[in-house]
């Protein structure tokens, strides 16, 4: 996950120093360099997500073992064992997947708009450089190519070492892997390229801000054949509501088809829960509630490795909104 502009204070809370090698786990081993963008601040052997993003809380998890902490030319990208989880993937200290529970939001965010479409055939992952979106996406046999558009290489090959079954979206054949701006790279491509987009950012704020306005929204729709599909990541209800509310407006404006908002749990996301904008262009009608794809009848017809999480329930459930949230939502419906 990723966020756009910084949300509540940014007065950053003040570290406790100790000793480097206390409780078995070094201080400076831990530590994330603080960049404006939020900190990671570690008590002895554990990792504590702490941003601007989510004022006033923070979720920790255990380590067992730093695996990899490395800067890449666009952020601090660490890889943990936590006692709990499983290796964690973490990106300018927020946490970006987990092996427990990753499969919450890799396969919500992939089935949730393919499965609304007949027959997608070509699709457009902008991020999601750990794999699991394009693992997904090629359980379709319908779908003949997948590009997916990274900023940063380090992700994709820090993936690929540690987290192999995440990663192995590589490894279909239809996949072609463009490193670089999704931003420039969707302003490339020429119009009604596209069933389906893609978005697997994180928080709008560093590299992902620029995911979050109106000019890339505007550059989706132009990629997408008519009754073509986008999926994006849109932030928390319990957290970020104030930037749902401009999603959904900007959304509302420039797709002049179907435009709702979903949602799922993935406890090591801030606040438990992670939203999901999902638009349509004009042109046949995309009804996402009612999926004409089911990934069940799918699944029943390959040996794909069964589903973790989602299923038609799942699907349905997910736009059952609770009514804080829904009155905002629908107050910005035309």
């Amino acid at each position: 996950m990723a966020s756009d502009g910084v949300v509540g204070s940014t007065d950053l809370p003040v570290k406790r120093q100790r000793e480097d090698g206390e409780n078995g786990v070094s201080a400076s081993t831990l530590s994330m360099e603080a960049d404006g963008n939020g900190v990671s601040a570690v008590i002895p052997g554990w990792f504590s997500e702490i941003s601007p993003m989510w004022p006033g809380e923070a979720h920790s998890l255990k380590v067992e073992e730093i695996l990899f902490k490395e800067k890449s030319d666009y952020q601090n990208v660490m890889v943990f064992q936590s006692s709990a989880y499983g290796k964690v993937l973490v990106l300018d200290g927020v946490i970006q997947l987990t092996e427990r529970d990753e499969c919450a939001y890799q396969e919500m965010i992939a089935h949730l708009p393919l499965s609304s479409i007949p027959d997608p055939k070509k699709v457009l992952v902008i991020g999601g450089g750990d794999g699991g979106v394009l693992r997904e996406v090629s359980r379709y046999s319908s779908v003949e190519k997948i590009d997916i558009c990274e900023i940063d290489k380090m992700v994709v090959d820090v993936s690929k070492q540690f987290f192999p079954e995440v990663a192995v979206g590589y490894e279909d054949p239809r996949v072609t892997l463009h490193i670089g701006d999704g931003v420039a790279f969707l302003k490339a491509v020429p119009e009604a390229t596209y069933d389906a987009v893609i978005v697997d950012s994180s928080d709008p704020i560093g590299p992902a801000q620029e995911l979050f306005e109106k000019p890339f929204f505007e550059s989706v729709a132009r990629a997408l054949r008519p009754g073509g599909v986008m999926c994006t990541q849109a932030e928390s209800i319990w957290l970020h509501m104030n930037i749902i509310e401009g999603i959904v407006a900007n959304c509302r404006q420039i797709f002049k088809g179907s435009v709702n908002y979903a949602w799922t749990t993935v406890p090591t996301y801030p606040s438990g829960v992670i939203g999901f904008m999902l638009c349509s262009t004009e042109g046949p009608p995309v009804d996402f509630k009612h999926p004409v794809n089911p990934i069940d009848q799918i699944l029943s017809q390959k040996s794909d490795k069964p589903l973790k999480f989602y299923n038609s329930e799942i699907h349905t459930a997910a736009f059952c909104l609770p009514s804080f949230a829904k009155k905002v939502i629908d107050s910005k419906a035309e």
